[in-house]
């Protein structure tokens, strides 16, 4: 068996992955506040997804595949298949993200789109698996890949939930960093039930090297991400309710029924409504 090195970098690439993810996820909450508060969700859920499926997934997840090495091995990647993987990250988180949304966060809808998160993102993490080409015979431990999974669908639970409920700026970065040590422990627990094994008569892997092609991608999506989180920021966004104060606004120029009465009536004025001490009363003979 060949040994495998997933830190080839050291502590570079995991750290790294990790902020990536973070990152994602930070932007991805703070567009569910703002698609729970306004109108015009879909394009808040839409830029949620990217945030998170694109950034807050698989940017992580090739970040960490950048420090990934096998012994006395070649490696290259699969164009359309690394490309495809990033829009079945996007995809599931998309459709989690809906289903909780326009079902109000009912438990049963959070399981269900839970689950299809949660697989998809395992979907993801081994179809880039699959994208990546060696000259070696790869293996999977099915218990660390089923108990991989089962990590995946229990992170997206609680991403989602963590999209419905988190308020605030301290608590959505509080989410954000659980967000990014669940979607890092998927993807090392994924990893480590890889094995990889000398074999004969196999030949040499086509694709692109890592350089030239994740490089590229990893910095075009970060800095795609950074820029919208700088566009949305990280500050509260819950707005006080502003129709009483649109009324009183309104009522200037369109004044009431009864206000209109009001002025018509004749004013009656009240003995005090002049100063009448400040004049001297003068005797007047009758």
């Amino acid at each position: 068996m060949l040994e495998i090195d997933q830190f080839t970098y050291g502590w570079l690439t995991p750290t790294l992955a990790y902020v990536m993810s973070v990152t994602g996820s930070l932007l991805a909450l703070r567009c569910m506040v703002r698609a729970r508060n306004g109108n015009g969700h879909g394009g808040w859920i839409a830029t949620g997804a990217i945030a998170l499926g694109g950034t807050g997934i698989w940017v992580m997840h090739f970040i960490a595949m950048l420090g990934f090495s096998v012994q006395e091995t070649t490696i290259r990647y699969n164009i359309p298949i690394t490309l495809l993987s990033a829009a079945i990250a996007m995809l599931v988180v998309w459709m989690g993200l809906s289903i909780v949304v326009h079902q109000h966060g009912d438990v049963f809808a959070l399981l269900v789109g839970g689950s299809i998160t949660g697989l998809g993102v395992g979907a993801m993490h081994y179809s880039g698996m699959y994208a990546m080409k060696t000259d070696a015979v790869v293996r999977y431990d099915p218990w660390i890949v089923f108990l991989s999974l089962v990590i995946a669908v229990v992170a997206a639970t609680a991403a989602l939930w963590f999209a419905l409920h988190v308020r605030g700026v301290l608590a959505t970065i509080v989410a954000a960093l659980i967000m990014g040590i669940a979607v890092c422990g998927m993807h090392y627990t994924g990893m480590f039930s890889m094995r990889a094994h000398l074999a004969e008569h196999i030949a040499a892997p086509a694709g692109a090297q890592a350089s030239q092609l994740l490089t590229p991608l990893i910095i075009a999506v970060s800095m795609v991400t950074m820029l919208m989180l700088l566009q949305v920021g990280i500050t509260d966004v819950d707005e006080p309710d502003l129709s009483r104060i649109r009324g009183q606004y309104a009522s200037r120029y369109w004044p009431a029924k009864d206000d209109d009465e009001e002025q018509e009536r004749p004013r009656r004025i009240a003995p005090d409504d002049f100063p009448t001490e400040t004049f001297k009363p003068s005797s007047r003979e009758w």
